[in-house]
Formats: C-alpha cells, structure tokens, sequence
C-alpha cells in the first residue's frame, strides 16, 4: 500500500473516531488541508462518499460505517507492528544469529558470548560455526566473523586483529631435528597440513619477503582439515606447523611451541567482524558488536608481541629428516 492511502485512511479513521476532521488533523500533526484533501482522495479512490460533511457537522455515510468497520482491525494492527518493530530496534531481546569460522573463532568468541548472555539474558543467540564462506543476505545473519581478506562488498567489516601466520615447532621436535635455517630448508623437515575446508587442497604457507607476501607449496608429513588437531600434532612434536596466531600465541607463551624463522612471518590477514548496515540496526546488534570491539580489538592475547618472536637459540640440522 502507498504512504498516500495508508495516511489518507489514518485520517478517516481518526475523523470517524474523533468526529471531527480538524481535531484528526492536529492529531496526526498534519494541516486542515491535508487533512481534507486526504480524505478527499480516498473517497475518490474509493468510488464512495464516506462522510456527510458540513461546517459543523460530521457524519459517517453508510459506505462510511461499512469501510470504518473493515479497516479499523487492520490498521491497528498495523500500528501494533511499527511499535513493536521500534520497540525491538531499542530493546536489547531477540533472536541474534550469527555465523563464524570454527577454525579461528571458537576460543575467542565464547568468552565474548559468555559475557554478553550475562549482560543481556532476553538474547537468544543462534551461533553457526562454519570454515565455509556462505552468503550473509541468504543466510540471514546479524553478525559475522571472517578471518583472511576483508568481506565483500555489500557489508560493513571492522578488523579486529591481525591474523599472524606463525612457523612453529614443539622443544621435542627441535632436540630430535633442529631448526630449518631458511623458508628453503623446511623442504628438510616434517611439516602439517591444513586442508582447505571448501576445495580440500592442502593450503600452501605464506611468508613475508622483503615487501611481500609469497606462498609456498609445503609436502605434508601430517595432514588434518582441523585446526586443533593439527596445533596437537605440532605440540607432540610430529611436525612443524604454520599456525595462525589466534592458536599459536598461548603454546608458545606456555612453552610448549617455539616460534621459527620470524622474520619471514606473514600478517597480511586479518580478522573482521561484519554486518549490514551502520544505521540499521536493533539495539541486541549493536550491543553485540560494542561488546566485540572492546573484549577483541588489537586484543594481545591473540598474537605474539615482537619481543615474543625471537625464539630461544636451537640448534640447527641440514640433514633431510625421514
């Protein structure tokens, strides 16, 4: 329905409700005028008169009673819908769905979720952990978390944190084998694999050399399409991963990893928190991604300092390694 007609039988409700066209008017903050010219092009558009209307005087013609009484319901119900759609842009309540990579996310997004539910009990969060890249429209999403390049167009995307792409072996795996000497000399060690969750294929290793970013196939000695998993077999000492920060920073401040050939190290990525609309958007969205920013932004707890990156002295075999 056009504005015009929903505004034209808002003022005929009003002057049946009321009995009076100039107290509908100031009602509905709009002039005489206006007002009487609406109600004119409804009846117009109607076919039927649906006031007696003299100076002083207003009536409902019987089309009038007819079509007060259909459209009452209806438009009250309509005006029960735009409150409550207000209402739910201001209350902090609802559903809110929100979808993010499980590679990368789940430590770091249930301790915001925790706090957040705390904060705001009448949420009802609908959370969809998926490494697949999905279409945030189709999937009706509030809120989502990418990590790598910056989302597509179409969607607002603050980066949070830089995703640092960290060599990395356990202190077990160094004393049997040593360390690679150069981005070449990991062709000598055992290195993991992670699987990319939407083609399957092994993903190559990114470095930094010089002012770029290259990759480089690796030959995976272990190979997963698990994060976890893969950190697992890095930390027992079965190979040399390259492991994101998010994932890296706590094992090698708890002594279990030693950061290799940083100098090379990628950071290049990032991860992004997204959403549709800066200006659209129920107080439970907004909330959220206020909360997001403060418990995530260039938090340190997900990657590695400079001072965190120059490793222990550990020696050194040019050998291959079966």
């Amino acid at each position: 329905m056009a504005f015009n007609e929903l505004r034209a039988i808002s003022t005929f409700v009003k002057a049946a409700e009321l009995g009076s066209l100039r107290q509908a008017a100031a009602v509905q903050a709009i002039t005489p005028q206006a007002a009487s010219q609406a109600l004119t092009q409804l009846e117009a558009h109607l076919g039927v008169r649906l006031f007696h209307r003299t100076t002083r005087r207003l009536s409902l013609t019987e089309e009038g009673s007819q079509f007060l009484h259909a459209a009452q319901p209806g438009l009250a119900a309509l005006h029960r819908a735009l409150h409550g759609a207000r209402r739910g842009r201001e209350d902090i309540a609802g559903p809110l769905r929100i979808v993010a990579p499980r590679s990368t996310m789940l430590s770091m997004l249930w301790p915001v979720l925790e706090a957040f539910c705390r904060q705001h009990p009448a949420v009802e969060p609908d959370v969809q952990l998926d490494d697949r890249i999905g279409n945030w429209v189709e999937d009706r999403v509030d809120i989502g978390f990418r990590a790598g390049p910056p989302p597509e167009e179409g969607v607002i995307a603050r980066r949070l944190l830089p995703l640092q792409l960290i060599v990395c072996a356990a202190p077990a795996y160094l004393a049997r084998h040593g360390a690679p000497a150069s981005i070449d000399d990991l062709a000598r060690h055992r290195c993991s694999g992670f699987r990319h969750p939407n083609t399957g294929k092994v993903m190559p290793w990114e470095f930094r050399v010089g002012e770029e970013t290259v990759s480089r196939p690796i030959h995976a000695f272990f190979c997963t399409n698990d994060i976890d998993l893969e950190a697992q077999a890095v930390v027992a000492g079965e190979a040399i991963g390259q492991l994101v920060g998010v994932t890296a920073a706590p094992l090698v401040r708890a002594g279990k990893l030693v950061p290799l050939l940083t100098e090379h190290m990628a950071d290049h990525l990032g991860l992004y928190v997204y959403y549709g609309s800066r200006v659209a958007q129920p107080a439970r969205v907004r909330a959220f991604i206020d909360l997001t920013v403060e418990r995530l932004a260039n938090n340190p707890l997900y990657f590695l300092e400079p001072s965190e990156l120059a490793p222990a002295p550990v020696r050194r075999r040019s050998r291959k390694i079966r």
